[in-house]
């Protein structure tokens, strides 16, 4: 069975089900990061998690697509790209999940395109604001505050540390800025700039886990602690961006998109089943104010519900 879908790309069982998986598996990262970030600190374990997912790349793609010519060239963009796509968000988002649920703090990731969106109208001429970017920002935005506002003001959310809200929502911010960074590596491969990224924030994160954490004086995790850390680096990062990118070529980015609304469910249930987490009823809320407003940003369900009000007008007026 297959779906024509808005630009004529077609739609097939495969291409869902793949969308379908890779919502899981991004939503695995934050069950994995809340699993192993009780026992490695978060500058340690983004620089396993970069570097592990660095070398897998590496190994998969053996140097094709002009990958080292593509490193020693644009270094300083590649660094600047692992940056704010890499290193700094995940140490925001696990230094958050410290204190915060898995679900939770996929919830408050997801408000990553409502800032790219905020961001580019602030800082390109051609992907400006309309009226359906305006609406989706603002539900979105007022789910964040749904979400976050209660810990500010000491209600609701318990003992939960105002910073660690915070922590995951400056990272989606983070996101926004790589998002616009990265329509500079538009004439690479796509697993290129994976690589590039990956490579350039691991040696970010290197001295900065040296200098603060100094790993080697921490003990040896427990064996489901390392297996959380290798699928968080292996299955999360790697295997997800090569998932993602074929997913693009086989679907395009439009629809590719789509996987930013499955991944808080994914990271909910998992938490939910494996680690008892639950949410209250205000994270329910600001869940359903954040999906409702990417979906308006994503624009697919009013485009469908509008063609298919003119399909009806259409054939009522036939009659």
């Amino acid at each position: 069975m297959t779906e024509r879908q808005a630009g004529g790309t077609t739609m097939t069982a495969r291409l869902w089900g793949m969308i379908l998986l890779l919502g899981l598996i991004w939503g695995g990262s934050f069950f994995f990061a809340r699993v192993a970030v009780q026992h490695v600190p978060p500058l340690t374990l983004v620089f396993l998690r970069l570097s592990l997912a660095a070398v897998a790349l590496h190994l998969y793609l053996r140097g094709r697509f002009g990958l080292y010519a593509a490193l020693a060239a644009r270094w300083r963009p590649f660094l600047l790209l692992g940056l704010l796509n890499n290193a700094l968000p995940h140490t925001l988002i696990f230094a958050g999940q410290t204190q915060i649920g898995a679900g939770l703090a996929a919830i408050l990731n997801a408000t990553t395109p409502i800032w790219t969106v905020l961001i580019a109208q602030a800082l390109t001429t051609d992907e400006k604001m309309n009226a359906n970017k305006i609406a989706g920002c603002l539900l979105g935005l007022v789910g964040t505050a749904v979400l976050v506002g209660p810990g500010v003001i000491g209600t609701g959310l318990g003992t939960v540390a105002p910073w660690a809200l915070l922590l995951p929502v400056a990272g989606a911010v983070s996101y926004g800025f790589a998002a616009i960074h990265a329509r500079s590596f538009r004439d690479l491969p796509a697993p290129v700039t994976a690589a590039g990224q990956l490579t350039a924030s691991t040696l970010i994160m290197l001295p900065a886990a040296l200098a603060f954490d100094q790993p080697w004086h921490l003990p040896v995790p427990e064996a489901g602690v390392i297996a959380a850390i290798l699928a968080l680096a292996l299955v999360s990062t790697a295997y997800a961006y090569i998932l993602f990118f074929r997913i693009v070529a086989g679907a395009g980015a439009t629809n590719a998109s789509l996987v930013t609304l499955l991944v808080p469910p994914s990271a909910i249930l998992l938490g939910a089943v494996f680690l008892g987490e639950r949410l209250e009823a205000l994270d329910g809320l600001g869940l359903a104010l954040i999906l409702s407003g990417l979906a308006i940003l994503d624009g697919r369900l009013l485009r469908r519900r509008r063609s298919k009000d003119w399909r009806s007008k259409g054939s009522g007026s036939k009659g």
